[in-house]
């Protein structure tokens, strides 16, 4: 399997991974600059030349790994007998400087409704580099021609069409996949609020809508959902930044996509 292929193997398994780069090379040495590996928590995929060097590699980048880091690292190696190394000696007469750079899970984000906000919403977040399920009981604007403004996207865009129970996608989406709902019917937003607060393993939970909407909606889940107060108010309602008030779908689109990715950023903190 190609560095390129294992890292879309990672990509798709959401799983994270270290990409190892020869990133320069002086003298002799195993492999040339260039040359890639790529480790996930169990395996390895191509090789930069084996020894002392490929084994610190998977070693460090197996601990970046479980630490969750996110900056590369760069490790300098001397070839020669009077080094002492890990894992053997490796006399070639050259020297090396491997470059690690981590593959994160990338994140996941589902729209359930791609009316005007949502598919506004979803033009904006298909720029990020992210899993974006877009989810909609309505066929014609899940259409190929409507999504075709997506068609350049930089997430990878998954399409639901659930004409029946939108809530049932909740079940399938990835761990920690954020959700945004927005759908058209008052009714299915109640719905969705309600499934997702029983699914284990979401994100955030935002819900459109107004002041009013939401005491509705508080009330239901309390009284009629049987979910305590605690539970409730992990749905955040308004979405969006406060202080953007406009209405037209895309200013709306902008400003939760903005609120989302602060989300992302207080999660690194």
């Amino acid at each position: 399997m190609t560095w390129v292929a294992a890292v879309a193997r990672l990509r798709a398994r959401r799983e994270p991974g270290v990409l190892v780069t020869v990133a320069t090379v002086r003298g002799h040495a195993p492999r040339d600059a260039g040359a890639k590996l790529v480790v996930g928590r169990s395996a390895t995929w191509g090789s930069i030349g084996g020894g002392n060097v490929e084994a610190v590699a998977i070693d460090r980048a197996r601990e970046m790994i479980v630490a969750s880091d996110r900056e590369p690292e760069l490790i300098d190696f001397a070839l020669n007998d009077k080094v002492t190394n890990r894992h053997g000696v490796q006399c070639c007469g050259g020297t090396v400087s491997v470059l690690l750079e981590p593959l994160p899970v990338v994140r996941a984000v589902a729209v359930f409704g791609v009316g005007h906000v949502g598919l506004e919403l979803a033009r904006v977040l298909a720029r990020q580099d992210l899993d974006l399920h877009l989810v909609d009981t309505r066929s014609d604007v899940l259409a190929e021609e409507r999504l075709a403004v997506l068609s350049d996207a930089v997430a990878q865009v998954h399409v639901h069409h659930t004409p029946l129970l939108p809530e049932e996608v909740l079940e399938e989406l990835p761990h920690g996949t954020h959700v945004l709902i927005m759908t058209h019917d008052h009714a299915e937003d109640a719905a969705l609020c309600d499934a997702a607060l029983r699914t284990p393993g979401l994100g955030s939970i935002g819900l459109i809508g107004s002041a009013a909407k939401w005491v509705r909606f508080r009330k239901r889940l309390l009284t009629e959902g049987g979910h305590d107060e605690a539970t409730v108010d992990r749905i955040k309602t308004p979405i969006g930044l406060t202080d953007i008030t406009g209405k037209e779908p895309a200013t709306i689109a902008v400003s939760v996509a903005a609120d989302l990715l602060r989300t992302f950023e207080n999660e690194e903190a």
